[in-house]
């Protein structure tokens, strides 16, 4: 990949400096130790909700439905070490590999992380999740000497209703990421995480959700080889200052607005700074209309990028409310375009995706809040890597208007990979790295 002698200033989500003069790919998930540390911990990692796997066996609340007359009541908290040393023992490929078990809330919920080897060793990702949910299976039969009749209903606990479905529904034991076979097309794994996921992951903090969903955006793009040639650039810069914050830019602009500001002053604002800094000035008139030019289209893409972020921020955050992020989505760059006569983030795309977002997440149809979808849905997977971000950081600010809250979805995710701050400051950690 190129190197950049072009530099960028980190700041964190409270507006503070946190690295001055960063070549630009130093912060590309290829080379940035901290992305790369995301990246692999997605993978690798792998939710065992051990107190739900207790109480679904008593209560027989298998997959999605109930099965009268297989319950199962089982001490498996009272064993839970136990438990815990032969999955280990079980997933470990050699003595001392890169295993690890995490313990939260008591030992009530796991966060097991697979050894590299396995991973290495395999043609996809999965090979996380059925090593650990097969260990969580044999480790309850062996440690509870479970007959060959009810060690069908232990691995329904475990690995919920597959076969019998395509995906692991119901299970109690996840991961981050979803099955291969329900991404939308080639490199779409790491964009194929739910927005409530990143929001529980970060705490409900807006900066540090979006960050956390530019760097696996971005990972993303790469894998799909979106991100070759002269398009690296393009994609780091909008990472740069749109997923991170770079100059200060997302932080200053909303800080401006934040008050009493409107998603019509917030393109003022960007304006104000194109023009400032030179990425944009003043081109030729028609009749009453001012046309900028720029000499750097990418740069102006990030720009552009980074205040639909901020309007988003400025917009959802004052009302409390994430539904109106895919028409902040649109119009932020709609009225760009016709302020400029420039082509709005993603060179149009964000602009196209939020259409369809619109209608999909809470208009006619209305088949579900922003909240559930993820860069590889049909309706929001067209943006590279620019507009999920934005519904990450606007779900983080709801007051709870949506039908499926991050709560209810992806409690989970904060009570595990939240406490890590790997996944809950991104931002911190790929300045520190870069």
């Amino acid at each position: 990949m190129a190197h950049y002698s072009e530099t960028i200033d980190l700041y964190s989500d409270d507006g503070k400096l946190l690295k001055s003069n960063v070549q630009l790919h130093r912060i590309s998930p290829l080379l940035n130790p901290a992305a790369r540390t995301i990246v692999d911990l997605t993978k690798r990692t792998i939710n065992v909700n051990l107190a739900g796997i207790e109480e679904a066996l008593k209560t027989a609340r298998l997959g999605k439905g109930r099965i009268p007359g297989r319950e199962l009541d089982l001490p498996i908290m009272e064993k839970k070490d136990e438990l815990i040393a032969k999955i280990r023992e079980m997933v470990q490929v050699e003595e001392g590999d890169d295993t690890g078990i995490q313990q939260f809330n008591g030992g009530k919920l796991l966060l097991v992380r697979a050894p590299t080897l396995r991973l290495s060793g395999a043609s996809t990702y999965d090979a996380a999740i059925t090593a650990v949910a097969s260990a969580v299976t044999y480790a309850i039969v062996d440690t509870f000497d479970i007959d060959a009749f009810n060690a069908s209903t232990v691995k329904a606990a475990a690995w919920g209703s597959y076969p019998h479905t395509q995906d692991m529904e119901g299970a109690l034991v996840t991961s981050i990421l979803t099955i291969p076979q329900n991404n939308e097309g080639i490199g779409y794994a790491l964009r194929n995480i739910s927005v409530n996921h990143f929001v529980m992951m970060t705490n409900r903090n807006a900066l540090q959700g979006s960050a956390l969903a530019s760097t696996l955006e971005m990972a993303g793009v790469f894998e799909m080889g979106g991100a070759i040639g002269p398009f690296e650039r393009n994609q780091l810069l909008c990472y740069a200052y749109q997923g991170l914050n770079a100059n200060n830019m997302v932080y200053d602009i909303v800080k401006e607005n934040g008050q009493t500001g409107t998603v019509g002053s917030v393109v003022q604002s960007l304006v104000d700074r194109a023009v400032e800094d030179r990425v944009i000035a003043p081109g030729k008139k028609g009749g009453y209309f001012q046309f900028y030019d720029t000499k750097d289209p990418m740069l102006w893409n990030a720009y552009v990028s980074a205040g639909t972020l901020a309007a988003s921020i400025v917009n959802c955050g004052a009302g409390r409310f994430v539904q109106a992020v895919s028409s902040t989505l649109l119009y932020f760059n709609d009225l760009i375009e016709h302020e400029t006569g420039l082509p709005g983030a993603d060179f149009g795309r964000v602009m196209g995706t939020a259409v369809g977002f619109s209608f999909f997440s809470h208009s006619i149809y209305g088949g579900g809040g922003p909240g559930i979808f993820n860069g590889n849905h049909v309706v929001t997977r067209h943006a590279y890597g620019m507009a999920i971000p934005c519904v990450v950081a606007a779900a983080a600010m709801d007051a709870g208007t949506q039908m499926f809250a991050p709560e209810g979805t992806s409690k989970i995710m904060g009570e595990t990979y939240g406490r890590m701050d790997a996944f809950a400051k991104p931002i911190h950690q790929i300045a520190q790295e870069a």
